[in-house]
């Protein structure tokens, strides 16, 4: 297991730039899969995955990333590599979630174009070629945009207004954040790793790096099989990473917020003294329910407020301990 992320991201930083005779022997592609819970989604999977890569004129691997599943998920993966050449497995020492099961997956790729997607064939590995495609016309930084979506009518509706305030929030220009399927050269994902963050959003995070980005239109299936590990409580859990890993505008709101509340509250005071002259003290019950609505309209700004505030706090706190995104088990190649 590696004792310390820094560690192993300069580990993987010289198993990067290694000898030239290593770089010879690198694939050109490297395809990441964070995987968890998907043992009824890799037959599938591998059915359709690897005869595309087998087309493809470049060399490639496959880097499947077994997040600490409570299945058999590791099990069939091991299975597979005997009849699947260029497999590597990457078993991590527990679940830390798709974001560091990414990184991890980066850290130990070894091609010049990095390719990601989820296992549950939502992301169709038909697609790959056009990734491909993008990558060979000088593009550093392949997005994709998901046409067709086959979810529910409110998780298409709500996505679109998360992609809307979060893009007009941050400043970044990406048209769909939740689709997986993306590429990215090794200089982009070289910056990534020797720039490791706290609960980051990488496609997001990438976009720092990348000198040509493009965005492409793909197709998008129903899940192959089992369900969908975002609940919506770690989908809004995502939009905060981006919001607050990504912008200052949440603290200037607050700022804002703050002074229409105290504004506000200097309105209500002489509106309260307005009234109490012309209707008498008796008006609104000795002014005991006004008194009431008001301190709860100031009670829950402040709470806000202190929210928000702890959740930027938090991720400072994190980041100055320092702690490993990820811990490996074994390595499988």
């Amino acid at each position: 297991m590696t004792d310390n992320n820094n560690i192993q991201l300069q580990q993987n930083q010289s198993t990067i730039d290694g000898t030239q005779e290593d770089r010879k022997n690198r694939p050109d592609i490297s395809v990441v899969i964070p995987m968890y819970n998907e043992e009824k989604n890799i037959a599938p999977l591998f059915a359709r995955l690897f005869p595309v890569l087998s087309s493809l004129e470049e060399t490639w691997e496959v880097v499947c990333v077994n997040d600490g599943s409570g299945d058999s998920t590791l099990e069939v993966l091991l299975s597979n590599r005997a009849a699947r050449p260029g497999l590597v497995v990457v078993d991590l020492a527990r679940n830390f979630g798709q974001h560091a099961a990414v990184m991890a997956g980066f850290a130990h790729s070894r091609g010049k174009w990095v390719i990601t997607m989820d296992a549950d064939l939502q992301n169709p590995p038909e697609e790959i070629p056009n990734i491909i495609k993008s990558f060979r016309q000088g593009h550093d930084l392949v997005g994709t945009v998901r046409i067709n979506r086959q979810d529910t009518a409110f998780r298409k509706t709500a996505s679109r207004i998360t992609n809307r305030i979060i893009t007009r929030v941050s400043g970044i220009d990406l048209k769909d954040f939740g689709c997986m399927l993306r590429g990215y050269s090794r200089e982009v994902v070289n910056g990534i790793l020797q720039n490791p963050e706290y609960r980051t959003f990488i496609p997001a995070l990438a976009t720092f790096f990348a000198h040509n980005p493009v965005e492409i239109p793909v197709r998008h299936e129903d899940r192959a099989a089992g369900e969908s590990k975002y609940s919506l409580l770690k989908l809004f859990s995502l939009q905060l990473d981006l919001m607050t890993g990504f912008s200052m505008w949440p603290l200037r709101i607050l700022f804002f917020v703050g002074t229409g509340l105290a504004i506000t509250g200097i309105l209500l005071a002489v509106l309260l003294v307005v009234l109490r002259i012309v209707l008498g003290a008796g008006w609104a019950a000795e002014g005991v329910f006004t008194l009431f609505a008001a301190l709860f309209f100031f009670i829950g700004g402040q709470f806000f407020a202190l929210g928000l505030l702890g959740e930027y706090i938090g991720r400072i706190f994190q980041a100055v301990r320092k702690r490993p995104t990820f811990l490996v088990g074994k390595i499988y190649s």
